[in-house]
């Protein structure tokens, strides 16, 4: 964060969770440092990632409740209201600001809703495309949810990286907090079946979006929250989920 005046006035803020963020501060930081996220950090929260409070060095000193959840914004509030800070904006202000915020396109967006008489099917749209996206955006919307409600996480391995499979072997470990999950296979060079056979029944592969959809479909049931990951239009998956699970008629 710039800072005005003498040559090092600015702020490094810093997760403190990050062990490779210290290594680098350690060879050298002629710039105050304020760090958030980690137990010992100058700012910490409580409470879940949708409502919590802020503490400034143990202190409570702002609340913070907005539409967003997963840990990984959470840890971006802690950032914005340490920045915020450092300009002279106190944390309270900052964190009241933050409950004004609206969320952008592709995260979390809800996209549609269905009623059943065994309760509503939900369906959203994130940008999540690599497995540690994809990992703290199942678990942001786990914690949102009450007992016996399901994730089903659909999911379109569409960037360069994962293509090529560099991070294959990381997709049962994003996937591990969705009751079930359904990848898009169609244009890998690499086998999605044998990367996520560490999940047994709980995973299917589909090679087309109509295969995909038509596999959603039938699992789905009433409270089901279905969750679409992709960086690209994913073939309009969230339009023919939509549709063929309200002809299905739950």
């Amino acid at each position: 964060v710039p800072g005005a005046g003498a040559q090092g006035s600015g702020r490094v803020v810093v997760n403190g969770l990050e062990e490779s963020l210290a290594r680098v501060l350690h060879m050298g930081c002629w710039s105050r440092v304020r760090s958030f996220g980690a137990a010992v950090s100058d700012f910490t929260a409580q409470g879940e990632a949708h409502d919590f409070d802020v503490l400034q060095q143990g202190q409570r000193v702002g609340h913070v409740s907005w539409p967003l959840s997963g840990i990984h914004n959470q840890l971006n509030a802690l950032a914005a209201i340490a920045a915020a800070e450092h300009v002279g904006v106190s944390p309270e202000v900052a964190a009241q600001a933050l409950g004004r915020f609206e969320n952008v396109k592709r995260r979390m967006e809800l996209r549609g809703t269905i009623k059943t008489a065994t309760g509503d099917i939900t369906v959203y749209d994130d940008f999540a495309h690599h497995p540690t996206a994809i990992r703290t955006t199942v678990d942001g919307l786990r914690r949102t949810l009450k007992a016996g409600e399901r994730i089903l996480a659909v999911f379109e391995p569409r960037s360069n990286t994962m293509k090529l499979g560099t991070m294959k072997a990381q997709l049962p470990w994003s996937l591990v907090h969705a009751d079930l999950a359904f990848c898009h296979s169609g244009g890998l060079g690499w086998n999605a079946t044998e990367a996520l056979a560490p999940m047994g029944e709980r995973a299917q592969v589909a090679d087309s979006i109509e295969a995909l959809v038509e596999q959603v479909a039938q699992a789905a049931r009433g409270g089901d929250h279905i969750l679409c990951m992709s960086n690209g239009g994913f073939g309009g998956v969230h339009a023919k989920l939509l549709n063929v699970i309200n002809k299905k008629g739950l």
